[in-house]
């Protein structure tokens, strides 16, 4: 399976749940253009978020056709201040009064994320204009993290050829503990199934495979892959193991014997980010690995965020995928 499979497959299965997306970064010419696109294709039912006639005027300027495409405008939206009075009594131990939640929630990413708590939309996609800081904040702020976890985190789905393997977190947590990093590896794997179909095979990395080395940093991933079997017993995953241990069943026969996972294992979980994000990094630049995302996870529902130098594809193929973590 390459790349264009993968996500011409995402898109396809998403048009089976064709959910409502919100855009809150709608003033955007790749975000109108994705937009139209899911639309026409009926991969979801987008709505874009701003003032009408701003976005209306961007579009025409650009050329952009978004007839029959919601437009919500939060400075005057319907819910704008049971939204207000909802952050306002989440927020105010920390000092927030009722007129800066009102002036919050005048924000696109807040109000989607309101919508998204409401179930008005059943997915937020943002990030092609607002920071990732800013779409996790808003995230936490609206609809929070999913039961039983406490960890925002994210993952990458990694393509070649006839292989495909999910990598996470590789984008948001520098240095997870033990508790963080069976957050990530709970969530990883359920989205990997959420997405692929697929049951998820899931490896605890480390510079250790199953007790070779003694340091701190190897009881922390054994610790961790301890609280997810005692969490999420469904999941099968072992560790720790090191990545030649996780893919190859030669030298997992030789130094993991009897393990469920190593040497077949398709969601690697990083033990920190240095790790993560240079591991895919590696994969991607010189081993010829696609890598589609990252993905926020861990949230109570799908609010996700685009790094600002996404194109149009990028974004279509973050909907589908959000659809279907639905």
């Amino acid at each position: 399976m390459n790349s264009n499979t993968f996500t011409e497959l995402m898109r396809e299965k998403a048009k089976a749940v064709n959910l409502k997306v919100a855009y809150p970064d709608a003033l955007d010419e790749r975000a109108l253009n994705a937009a139209a696109f899911v639309l026409k294709n009926k991969i979801a039912q987008p709505v874009l978020l701003g003032n009408a006639d701003k976005i209306k005027c961007f579009a025409d300027d650009k050329n952009i056709n978004i007839d029959g495409i919601e437009i919500i405008d939060p400075a005057t939206g319907e819910f704008l201040q049971e939204f207000a009075d909802q952050l306002y009594e989440k927020r105010k131990k920390k000092g927030m009064t009722p007129e800066e939640a009102l002036e919050t929630v005048k924000q696109p990413i807040y109000y989607a994320g309101f919508m998204l708590k409401k179930g008005l939309v059943g997915v937020v996609v943002g990030g092609n204009m607002s920071s990732t800081g800013d779409i996790i904040r808003a995230s936490l702020f609206t609809v929070g993290t999913a039961p039983g976890i406490k960890t925002v985190s994210s993952f990458f789905i990694m393509i070649k050829e006839s292989k495909m393997l999910c990598f996470g977190d590789c984008a948001v947590n520098p240095n997870p503990d033990e508790n963080q990093l069976a957050d990530i590896a709970i969530s990883t794997a359920k989205n990997y199934k959420a997405i692929t179909g697929e049951e998820p095979r899931e490896a605890m990395l480390s510079f250790s495979t199953n007790g070779s080395a003694s340091s701190e940093l190897v009881d922390k991933v054994v610790k961790a892959m301890e609280r997810v079997r005692e969490k999420a017993p469904e999941i099968t995953i072992d560790g720790e193991m090191q990545m030649d241990s996780a893919l190859i069943p030669e030298i997992a026969a030789r130094k993991f014997p009897n393990s469920p996972v190593a040497g077949n294992a398709n969601v690697l979980i990083f033990p920190d980010l240095n790790a993560g994000n240079i591991g895919y990094k590696i994969a991607q630049r010189l081993g010829g690995w696609e890598a589609v995302g990252p993905i926020v996870q861990g949230l109570a529902k799908p609010f996700c965020d685009l790094s600002r130098g996404c194109n149009v594809d990028d974004i279509i193929n973050v909907t589908a995928i959000c659809n279907l973590m639905a």
